[in-house]
């Protein structure tokens, strides 16, 4: 049995194939997962990784044993297994590790309808019983069957944004060997779309570099390859493909603040008047933005949990966060990367103008980037940047997720990692010289020895 504390995060659980995750704990994990949700089918989808169909065909014993059906829709990114989740209205699992490297594994779970199952909504129980030992199940066992839903996903997608009037563009798209790979033709067939592919070949050792995209060296060969061919824009997936990085016509990357700004006007036109939730690292343009077209900004905590909740409690129609996860009310209240890049092609392609064009009116201030720093005791470190800047004349201090500070033309968000010893500081300003003076005073505070 694997290391359950290790394994079992806020949102999913990931760990190294095999020392912390196993085909022993992923079948404990399926069979705790269908007591827990008292499911009598589940859908299950994985990634390239080599031990990925293991785990999920170890799960799939696990589920069965319970005497749920398994519906196993194969390869697939982590926005398919919500498609299923939500189109089959069952409880869903994905194996992935998303965009960490090569050794690891991990389960991306979800209760019907896509709704997430997270610390507080089904995973700490799901660990305990597999730390317990899974009762044994009274009763005949489940089936297994194979069901291809790509076509099914390729095709809801292009329900939900129009396309079919866009300009001829070409599109380069950096699978980074990860499941963009798959997806990515299928849904992109029938558009007027030529596609520059780089690292579609499906590849869980990483072969070209990490499937990371928020890493900006990740973006280097995409940049290079859009100003090579002339592409009118450049999409990067991470390798669950749940995420999806921008980079305009000049080869200069697109801040996913820009991206959520674009995709709310656009959702604000189809509904007006409704709420908008942003988590509170995006960048100040949004709820400006999206105020100034007659939308709701909802400020949130960062995660995908905090963001659904939200958006499920208020019936916001889109969402998004700094991390390039976009989500949307139409499609289960659930992120997918693919979703906002088909929102951004077709507001390319409606128009002449290049995307660095379009995107000006959504690009206001200067933003510093996530920057680590790796911090024995974050609690101090937090408490001594606070003391040095709350008494600062026109200055706000909140704490909804770590400590947000603010002034009339800049402000910062330092915050602790759930899983190392890390602090996270965003900072954003009016000007260039304005957030790297912010920047610099902050980490000199935090990196004082």
């Amino acid at each position: 049995m694997g290391d359950l504390a290790k394994i079992f995060k806020a949102y999913d659980i990931r760990g190294v194939v095999p020392d912390e995750l196993d085909a022993e704990t992923a079948e404990a994990i399926g069979a705790a997962f269908v007591r827990v949700t008292g499911a009598t089918a589940v859908v299950t989808a994985h990634d390239m990784r080599a031990s990925s169909e293991p785990l999920a065909a170890a799960f799939a014993r696990g589920a069965t044993g319970q005497g749920a059906d398994v519906i196993e829709a194969g390869l697939g990114s982590t926005d398919m297994l919500y498609y299923a989740s939500g189109v089959l209205d069952l409880p869903g699992a994905m194996f992935t590790a998303s965009h960490n490297p090569a050794k690891y594994n991990g389960l991306k779970l979800c209760r019907s309808g896509a709704r997430p199952i997270g610390r507080d909504t089904g995973l700490t129980e799901i660990r305990d019983l597999v730390a317990h030992g899974v009762p044994a199940h009274d009763g005949p066992r489940g089936s297994v069957s194979r069901r291809d839903l790509l076509q099914g996903y390729a095709d809801h997608l292009k329900t939900l944004v129009d396309l079919s009037g866009i300009r001829p563009l070409k599109v380069a798209v950096d699978a980074g060997n990860g499941m963009g790979g798959h997806t990515v033709p299928s849904v992109f067939e029938g558009l007027p779309i030529e596609l520059v592919p780089l690292y579609f070949e499906l590849d869980g050792t990483f072969p070209n570099h990490e499937a990371n995209p928020i890493e900006p060296e990740n973006l280097r060969d995409l940049q290079a390859k859009v100003r090579e061919t002339g592409a009118d824009i450049g999409l990067a997936f991470d390798g669950d493909a749940d995420r999806c990085f921008v980079v305009d016509e000049r080869g200069e990357i697109v801040s996913p603040s820009a991206v959520t700004a674009l995709v709310a006007v656009r959702e604000l036109a189809k509904h007006p008047g409704s709420p908008i939730v942003h988590n509170l690292i995006t960048s100040k343009a949004v709820p400006e933005i999206v105020a100034e077209h007659g939308g709701s900004p909802i400020r949130t905590r960062v995660g995908h949990s905090f963001i659904k909740q939200t958006m499920a409690e208020s019936g916001a129609v889109f969402g998004g966060e700094h991390s390039a996860h976009f989500y949307f009310r139409d499609f289960w209240f659930a992120d997918s990367g693919m979703l906002a890049a088909l929102h951004v092609l077709a507001a390319l392609g409606e128009q002449p103008e290049p995307l660095s064009r379009l995107l000006e009116e959504y690009t206001r201030y200067a933003a510093s980037g996530e920057i680590n720093s790796e911090v024995a005791d974050q609690a101090a470190a937090t408490a001594r940047v606070r003391a040095a800047f709350e008494d600062r004349p026109g200055v706000t201090v909140d704490e909804l997720d770590g400590l947000t500070v603010g002034a009339e033309d800049w402000w910062f968000n330092l915050r602790p990692s759930n899983t190392e010893p890390l602090l996270r500081l965003n900072a954003e300003a009016a000007d260039e010289p304005t957030v790297a003076e912010i920047r610099d005073e902050v980490l000199a505070i935090v990196r004082k020895k």
